[in-house]
């Protein structure tokens, strides 16, 4: 028996280095799942919500490199994979969406579940191919494994279930992978920073992710220069560790030195980070340097005195001998001596946290970090999860932070644990979890967790209100609204879905529990903690505009007869208010 159209993709998807598919399965689908089966190198992952497996395959990819495979049948189940892959572009991960498609004897009719792949997947995927003939097969799956790797996002194979049975073409059913590796600034951009850099009396360094590669490089150069290093929260887990010219983040999760290391130097080199607050960049006198593998983040944030494209690492390795030592460390030292004064200030609720009740979530992220393995996995909600992430853990050459730190989707922590998972058997993965987040998309799925036996630890920050949005309004100077709910005991939740449910309340059972949580190994675990719902997070920098409706909102709080929550705000808050 000869091979049809879906069998020619999934051999053609293994050669590509795909190991996992992620999704449900039905009617459109069916025939491309029964090829599947028959193949037996894919492992399918059957999720309870085609978004879900999304952010699954996200982190699934990132972590990995390969491309990781999604599908949706027609209609509705591919409509459900549109956030998930939005993310995936945004977070440069290499997706393969399989979506379902209607037969082409009634494409263009309107008829059931009919839906333009084309038109539908525009906004998110980098590739669409739709199978119309067999014929198409080569190319279609072959440009869409080439592009999600080389431009490092979503692409989609919209394959009707009329085509997919039928005979696949005699050809070589195999994908060769394209080169993704780029090289250094040309020579011209090379001279023209040395001489920025080599002019300059204070340089200072913002990277981001595109520093994956680069950390000893950029260590190397800060040393050389005596400069500062700050960085986004992507790129934290490259630069913060093993550094002392780190002076932390800027923006609204910021801490540390950093804002006054960028706004204050007379040069920065922005390394790799398309960093899109730009009221927390320096505007005015700062020349800024970019450099960026990608020429669309070039001066799209800030106007550049020189813009380079090429890699990071590759980059600063030839600029490195270009580059004259600099003695003066005045500048350095004085963002350091900064840095240490807001860490001392975020440590309040942390020392302060075994007497503490309610219990502080600086307190529970400070317990996790120092429980957790130094390989350990973690994964944050979109939220204040992430901020007491940034603030609170730290991170290492195998010790990683993920999150939808740039589609800023809710509810991605828990799934993008599960794809950790499946793909780092027996390291210890964790989702930060907001309750608002884990109610929308993790408790469905946490069956599916139970069913592959997958230890992830769900610790579920319950304060029973969507916090970050509840600090956005109040700094936008809104009375909070619409930011309340009220939650189950989702440890009890927790074990009637077969997981392992622990509940805490007192922050003298904190650690204990946090340590049995992460020393269970036999399937998922939620942890539901308890934390203080007047807990601020305050930036380093505070941009007048965020002080002044802040204000604004508590005035108009105590004008409605809600003085009450103002004064809690204040009394639970006051060591860094």
């Amino acid at each position: 028996m000869g091979k049809n159209v879906a069998d020619g993709m999934w051999e053609m998807l293994v050669s590509a280095g795909v190991q996992r598919c992620y999704g449900i399965v039905g009617d459109a689908l069916n025939p491309v799942i029964d090829a599947l089966r028959r193949n037996g190198s894919i492992d399918f992952v059957h999720v309870r919500h085609e978004e879900y497996g999304v952010f699954a395959a996200v982190a699934d990819a990132l972590l990995t490199g390969r491309p990781v495979a999604v599908c949706g049948t027609a209609g509705p189940g591919t409509a459900h994979l549109i956030n998930g892959l939005m993310d995936a572009r945004k977070e440069r991960a290499p997706v393969i969406a399989i979506a379902g498609d209607t037969e082409t004897g009634v494409m263009d009719s309107q008829t059931l579940e009919e839906l333009n792949p084309y038109k539908f997947f525009d906004v998110a995927a980098r590739y669409i191919g739709r199978i119309v003939n067999p014929a198409q097969l080569h190319h279609v799956v072959g440009n869409a494994v080439t592009v999600a790797l080389a431009e490092r996002g979503p692409t989609v194979i919209s394959v009707p279930g009329d085509i997919a049975v039928l005979d696949a073409p005699k050809v070589p059913l195999r994908v060769p992978l394209p080169a993704t590796k780029p090289g250094p600034a040309n020579a011209a951009d090379l001279s023209a920073m040395a001489q920025l850099i080599n002019s300059a009396n204070k340089v200072a360094i913002f990277g981001g992710d595109g520093c994956a590669d680069a950390g000893a490089q950029v260590r190397t150069l800060a040393r050389k220069l005596q400069a500062p290093v700050g960085y986004s929260l992507k790129g934290k887990q490259w630069l913060e560790y093993d550094n002392p010219n780190a002076v932390g983040m800027t923006g609204l999760l910021g801490y540390g030195g950093c804002w006054d290391a960028i706004n204050k130097c007379d040069v920065l080199l922005m390394l790799g980070t398309d960093f899109p607050f730009t009221q927390f960049l320096p505007h005015g006198k700062v020349k800024v340097v970019q450099v960026d593998r990608d020429p669309g983040h070039l001066g799209r944030r800030i106007p550049l005195e020189l813009a380079v494209l090429g890699d990071v690492e590759a980059t600063v390795d030839a600029l490195l001998p270009l580059v004259e030592v600099k003695s003066d460390s005045r500048f350095l030292d004085k963002c350091v001596k900064l840095t240490e004064r807001s860490r001392k200030r975020l440590n309040h609720y942390v020392d302060a946290g075994p007497k503490t009740k309610p219990i502080r979530p600086e307190y529970l992220a400070s317990i996790l970090n120092e429980e957790a393995d130094d390989d350990a996995l973690f994964f944050a909600d979109t939220g204040t999860a992430v901020i007491w992430a940034s603030h609170h853990l730290d991170l290492g050459p195998n010790r990683r932070l993920m999150g939808s730190f740039s589609w800023a989707s809710m509810a991605n922590a828990a799934p993008n644990a599960f794809g950790a998972a499946m793909a780092f058997k027996g390291r210890q993965t964790i989702a930060l979890c907001g309750d608002g987040g884990f109610t929308m998309l993790g408790l469905g799925d946490l069956l599916t967790q139970v069913q592959r036996k997958t230890p992830v630890v769900q610790v579920v920050l319950n304060n029973a209100s969507l916090d970050f949005v509840h600090l956005e309004q109040q700094e936008a100077g809104f009375v909070p609204y619409g930011t309340d709910f009220r939650n189950p005991d989702f440890s009890k939740v927790a074990e009637a879905m077969g997981a392992t449910g622990i509940r805490v309340e007192d922050p003298g059972d904190l650690r204990s529990a946090v340590r049995a949580a992460l020393q269970h190994r036999d399937g998922p675990v939620v942890l539901d903690v308890l934390v203080d719902s007047y807990a601020l997070a305050l930036p380093a920098h505070v941009p007048a505009e965020t002080a002044t409706g802040f204000t604004l909102s508590q005035a108009k709080m105590i004008l409605d007869g809600d003085a009450a929550e103002v004064a809690k705000n204040v009394t639970h808050n006051l060591k860094l208010l």
